[in-house]
């Protein structure tokens, strides 16, 4: 059963079984705000875009993946590419197994490339899947609603021989991950 997680909190990520996970997914979903209009209701369209930032033990970017790097240098991080209307969701596959030694922490960001704020949204969450069984592990709501156009959403991180991950939720404003880079740092 996946955990639901809240901003701050941390969870061990194990196998439902128990052991070391090998791969993980985490899928980016979102709705647009329902606008009620004179000739009824409509969705608001909105534009995210996830991304994951690779750090070394010292804090410094050593990779990204997002809507313009489909994938890592060395092939261990994978984006499925960009999803303009949310329904699908954006999914970022993450062969942890396959990372190299010094990636010690993946952090996790969303943004708007258009420039919308949070506050066209009525709903949007990061889930965190098994990705050899699609057992979903954690899901956190990115709860909210402002005029910040991005979020530090979660990261995942080296935790003895396993990975941990933190639900983070940190508002931020940037167009892509390069921007947003201020927002990212205090969370590592």
């Amino acid at each position: 059963m996946a955990i639901n997680m809240t901003k701050g909190q941390s969870v061990s990520l194990t196998k439902s079984g128990g052991g070391t996970l090998t791969s993980v997914n985490l899928v980016l979903g979102w709705e647009g705000l329902t606008k009620k209009g004179f000739f009824g209701s409509k969705k608001v369209s909105v534009d995210l875009d996830a991304s994951c930032l690779v750090f070394d033990g010292n804090r410094q970017l050593v990779d990204q993946v997002w809507f313009q790097q489909l994938q890592s240098r060395d092939g261990s991080i994978q984006h499925t590419g960009d999803d303009r209307a949310g329904g699908a969701g954006e999914t970022i596959r993450v062969d942890l197994a396959a990372l190299p030694a010094t990636a010690q922490s993946l952090v996790f960001t969303v943004n708007s490339f258009l420039g919308q704020a949070f506050t066209q949204i009525e709903t949007a969450s990061v889930q965190l899947f098994d990705a050899t069984t699609n057992t979903a592990l954690a899901g956190y709501t990115l709860a909210g609603s402002g005029d910040h156009t991005a979020l530090v959403m979660a990261k995942v991180t080296r935790s003895g021989a396993g990975w941990a991950m933190t639900a983070i939720g940190t508002p931020a404003r940037g167009r892509t991950f390069h921007e947003i880079l201020p927002a990212v740092t205090p969370a590592l």
